[in-house]
């Protein structure tokens, strides 16, 4: 197993003098089984179907507000403020829960760093964040002018959840390494001003049809 990735984060974190703040899991069902030698040739290993995305920050209390990423509540969580009682006392953590403590409405749960799916409960707290679509305008514009699609195109679900966790309306989110600009969409559509770099003019031309398509979409209502 390749621990580029770790040297990569440890090469960050020192260089730049950056805090990691948190390490999140985004998982894709959909994710081919790699590494193929390994996995579908000699099989003796299982796919690798997540990746870890490293938040870090320049200061130790990083503007954030877990508030505006809140998801809803489970039919458990529901059952027990409706009833307003629970066994309350010291857990096996050793963690003392009071007799109040989960009473408080806050409109929604708080999310795990893997985060929760919005559509439908699962045993297993995780939210599917495919990317295999092929019918969305970027890949349609991409086919109809003969263009190579960026081949490492980011969730979009993954880029709003960070974009809403960590600025307020009218901040400035930068993307360094834009790509296709999924971020600068994404920052658009949530009423972010954005600034994005990317050293492939074909890239920066394919990522227009993100914003033809909303604004058709916007002049069609």
């Amino acid at each position: 197993m390749s621990i580029l990735p770790l040297k990569s984060l440890l090469a960050f974190k020192e260089r730049a003098d950056l805090n990691l703040c948190q390490e999140f899991i985004c998982f894709n069902p959909a994710r081919l089984p790699t590494p193929a030698q390994w996995v579908t040739v000699e099989r003796i290993r299982v796919k690798e179907a997540f990746t870890r995305v490293w938040w870090m920050s320049p200061t130790t209390k990083p503007k954030a507000d877990n508030r505006h990423v809140l998801t809803k509540y489970s039919k458990s969580m529901k059952r027990l403020l409706e009833k307003g009682t629970y066994n309350s006392g010291r857990r096996p953590s050793q963690h003392r829960i009071g007799q109040k403590s989960f009473l408080t409405h806050h409109k929604g749960a708080i999310p795990p760093n893997v985060l929760v799916p919005p559509l439908q409960e699962m045993l297993v707290e995780v939210l599917p964040i495919s990317n295999t679509r092929s019918d969305d305008p970027y890949q349609i514009y991409c086919r109809k002018h003969g263009i190579d699609p960026h081949p490492a195109r980011m969730p979009m679900r993954l880029v709003e959840f960070f974009i809403e966790f960590l600025t307020d309306p009218g901040d400035l989110v930068l993307d360094p390494f834009a790509g296709s600009n999924t971020t600068g969409f994404a920052a658009e559509s949530l009423g972010r001003h954005w600034l994005s770099i990317e050293s492939q003019e074909q890239y920066v031309n394919a990522s227009r049809a993100r914003f033809q398509a909303a604004d058709s979409n916007v002049q069609g209502k």
